[in-house]
């Protein structure tokens, strides 16, 4: 339980490692305080650039499957730790989540960060590639019809727990449940984003409306 602990703190601690925050800081700007003030990729694209945000997207994107992937088979019992190769799903999922939490809500910058779907696709990535393909192609799908950024990430997100549970992977006794839980937050997490929505103040990335743009 000891070595468990440290490792989702040590998860917590990676995920809390703001890609947009990090590069801002060599770029001297803080994009929380432009667009839509979100820390994430989205608005690092709108208001610095695409070579920025993939900048963004790449650090996210790897705490997350670092903290899944590699945090999660260390062994902190005793007075020394060392590696676990064996594959312990709840461990893999404890860190990748904790690096999401901490993805959202960064301790080293004022608990204001993303919407988690960065560190999310890095868990993901290092637990189940299947169906992070699923959903990055509902996402593309989202993209291109209504273009959308947050609604095609809520609804890729939706789309992972339905994967698993049609699929019944017998590998993984934990995570489609988890899934579920992590579907909702990253929804939570882009409680603004709805509420834009509704009321059509919702910026659309036009420029990937490919079929608006065929028929216009």
């Amino acid at each position: 339980m000891i070595s468990l602990s440290i490792k989702i703190l040590i998860s917590y601690l990676i995920g809390s490692l703001s890609g947009s925050l990090i590069l801002g800081k060599l770029r001297g700007v803080d994009i929380r305080k432009m667009g839509s003030g979100n820390a994430g990729g989205t608005n690092a694209f709108r208001t610095q650039g695409i070579l920025f945000a993939i900048g963004v997207v790449l650090i996210d994107v790897l705490k997350g499957f670092i903290s899944a992937k590699y945090i999660s088979t260390l062994n902190f019992e005793g007075f020394g730790f060392n590696i676990n190769s064996d594959f312990n799903e709840l461990n893999i999922l404890l860190c990748g989540l904790s690096a999401v939490v901490g993805h959202v809500y960064p301790i080293y910058h004022g608990f204001k960060g993303g919407k988690g779907a960065g560190a999310g696709i890095g868990m993901i990535l290092a637990l189940n590639f299947p169906s992070l393909g699923i959903a990055i192609s509902l996402w593309i799908i989202c993209l291109i019809l209504t273009g959308f950024v947050g609604l095609g990430t809520m609804i890729a997100a939706s789309s992972i727990p339905i994967f698993l549970f049609i699929t019944e992977n017998h590998k993984l006794e934990y995570f489609p449940i988890f899934s579920i839980f992590l579907a909702i937050f990253i929804i939570f997490t882009h409680r603004s984003n709805i509420v834009r929505m509704i009321k059509g103040e919702e910026n659309q990335f036009k420029k990937a409306m490919l079929l608006k743009q065929l028929f216009n």
